[in-house]
């Protein structure tokens, strides 16, 4: 039996799943969802298309990381295979391409239930002499405008391929010539599905095999007798490369990082099996991929991210059905008035996300609200809080936002919604330069005639009206006076950056903030339930969040299991835990994937019966 000081004393002692295996199990329960046969066709469709577009940031993020790592070569840091990136790469590798060959297997079955519910998704090869006829009108008049054929060369450079977009690879023969070409597919412009007129049953055709079928009128010009095309996209490295000039700002350097974002290196090129080999062997040599690199084989369907927005042809009974969230009938104008009295815990998607858009609209006109100060990370494209708080500057409130510029793919959307707080005169701050702030918080002042008071709302996710339909978070709206003047200690520190932001933070009594005291605080926690079940007393831990994956935290809770502290999980994503034989009590984990994103992080301690609970915004991760 391995002590417990050995568990101190050497973090090593026991192993961890790797981080990037363990998302791609989590990417596997995704697909499996897709797989069930209790699962509606239209939902299945859904699943396998946030499977694709899951792998898509997987390939941008992490691989595109774990490459960087393995050239960086510092292998006297690679203790582990864990710690190993060309090892995990090539482990990447295998599992990817056996993911696929399930995801087509996937596909293909659930074409086959869309064709028992007359939904067919036609390819060119299938049209009828009518069909032809409907497809040539559409493409006159939405398509060929934006149709771009490029002819392919072994003594010229390839074209720039954009990330994640759909090409078709097309093969060119006369005699016994053959030539390459390409076109970049017009999804953005021209629509990916198209439904063509049928009285009996539903037809759609995607736009690139409308494409395909008109090859010989796209070519017309030239002397070619046969074509064939097969479709390809690339994914690049995302990494925000960020300048280091001390003289600009950093929206400016944002800026100028998401400029050259577009020409990060190919991580990734997944291809139609079919593709002529010769074809997929000059692309493989114009993008530089080596055999390291993931080059992934599958059918003849890519960017399948774009199946989330399949037209609504199902039936009821095979249909997404939105649930309409409920809305409290006792919380009443003014939202505040009842905060004063009690606190308000929200369950989103299954509660509207409407209350909290009123008490922002609703602060933006008290007179008597004299100040709001907000966080955000991400926002909705069409903001209902960013108007509540333009609303509140222009009625001649003091308005903070504190907007986390670098939030991964939303920094263009920060950045528009930077300019506008700022034209109507919100302070917008951007963090400290180290540091994002993925915190949720608001708070609001309100000066009445006797005296001051503050409220506000902490949220497991972000202040975004359109995921909290999607998402499953807990928002709690409160005027409790030391969450209040946490707030109000973190909020300051935010606006004085040039201070010891640290030392400052420390001043919060009763939320807990990383760097600063999320860690030692947990740590805490689970010592006294491990002290407690070395005493023979009843021990309990619960935690629910999206990844966990802190190597500090795991050797913690295995501490803990091994005291005999139950310990029970539910970890939506990454999680890098084991069972070990030692354990006195096991870790039971369990993950949720369903409908609804189970997004909120949430903590329970026994603690000697005095239980005590949290809602939180971080998860278990070093970052």
């Amino acid at each position: 039996m391995v002590n417990i000081t050995s568990v101190k004393n050497d973090p090593m002692a026991y192993q961890y799943h790797p981080r990037d295996i363990s998302w791609l199990a989590f990417n596997a329960r995704v697909l499996q969802e897709a797989r069930d046969p209790s699962v509606p066709t239209e939902w299945k469709l859904r699943f396998l298309s946030i499977f694709s577009s899951n792998l898509d940031e997987f390939f941008r993020v992490r691989v595109a990381g774990l490459k960087r790592a393995a050239a960086f070569k510092e292998k006297t840091t690679q203790k582990s295979f864990y710690d190993a990136p060309d090892a995990i790469l090539k482990k990447i590798n295998s599992l990817i391409l056996k993911q696929q060959k399930t995801f087509d297997k996937t596909w293909r079955k659930v074409r086959v239930e869309m064709a028992e519910q007359h939904i067919h998704l036609l390819q060119a090869k299938e049209l009828t002499d009518d069909q032809r006829a409907q497809i040539e009108q559409i493409y006159r008049e939405k398509i060929e405008p934006h149709v771009i054929p490029v002819i392919l060369a072994k003594d010229k450079p390839l074209p720039k391929l954009r990330d994640r977009v759909l090409y078709l690879g097309i093969t060119l023969k006369i005699k016994k010539d053959t030539d390459f070409a390409m076109i970049e597919v017009p999804a953005e412009k021209a629509g990916r599905f198209h439904i063509l007129k049928n009285d009996v049953r539903t037809d759609l055709i995607l736009l690139e095999e409308i494409i395909i079928s008109m090859l010989p009128d796209i070519f017309r010009h030239l002397p070619y007798e046969t074509f064939s095309a097969a479709s390809f996209k690339i994914t690049r490295d995302a990494e925000l490369d960020l300048d280091n000039d001390i003289t600009i700002s950093l929206a400016e350097k944002i800026r100028k990082g998401i400029k050259k974002r577009g020409d990060g290196s190919p991580t990734r090129l997944s291809y139609d099996w079919k593709m002529n080999t010769e074809l997929l062997q000059l692309l493989v040599e114009k993008l530089k991929l080596t055999s390291e690199d993931s080059k992934v084989p599958g059918g003849s369907i890519h960017n399948f991210k774009d199946f989330m927005k399949f037209p609504a042809v199902f039936s009821a009974e095979d249909a997404i059905h939105k649930k309409d969230p409920l809305l409290l009938p006792s919380l009443k104008s003014p939202i505040s008035k009842t905060i004063l009295q009690r606190d308000l815990l929200f369950s989103f998607p299954y509660q509207s996300f409407r209350p909290v858009i009123d008490l922002l609209r609703e602060a933006a006109t008290d007179p008597e609200v004299t100040a709001i100060k907000i966080t955000a990370y991400r926002l909705s494209a069409q903001s209902h809080i960013i108007s509540a708080l333009v609303a509140a500057a222009r009625n001649g409130k003091k308005v903070t936002a504190v907007l986390e510029l670098r939030a991964r793919f939303d920094e263009e959307n920060n950045l528009h919604w930077k300019n506008i707080l700022e034209n109507a005169g919100v302070t917008v701050l951007t963090g400290p330069d180290d540091k994002k702030v993925h915190a949720k918080l608001c708070l609001i002042t309100k000066q009445t005639d006797t005296k001051t008071v503050q409220y506000g709302f902490a949220s497991t996710g972000n202040f975004n009206e359109d995921t909290a339909q999607l998402y499953g978070d807990h928002l709690l709206m409160t005027a409790h006076p030391g969450i209040m003047a946490d707030m109000e200690v973190i909020f300051t520190a935010l606006e004085k950056p040039d201070k010891n932001l640290n030392v400052m933070l420390k001043k919060c009594g009763l939320l807990l903030l990383a760097p600063v005291s999320l860690r030692s605080s947990l740590e805490k926690l689970i010592d006294f339930e491990i002290e407690e079940a070395g005493k023979g007393h009843k021990a309990h831990i619960i935690i629910k969040c999206n990844s966990l994956s802190d190597r500090k935290l795991i050797d913690k809770l295995y501490q803990a299991a091994q005291a005999g502290v139950q310990i029970q999980m539910i970890v939506r994503g990454i999680y890098c835990a084991l069972n070990r034989v030692n354990f006195k009590k096991k870790i039971e984990a369990i993950s949720i994937v369903d409908e609804i994103l189970e997004h909120s992080r949430i903590l329970y301690f026994y603690h000697k019966g005095k239980e005590q609970m949290y809602v939180s915004s971080a998860d278990w991760m070093p970052r």
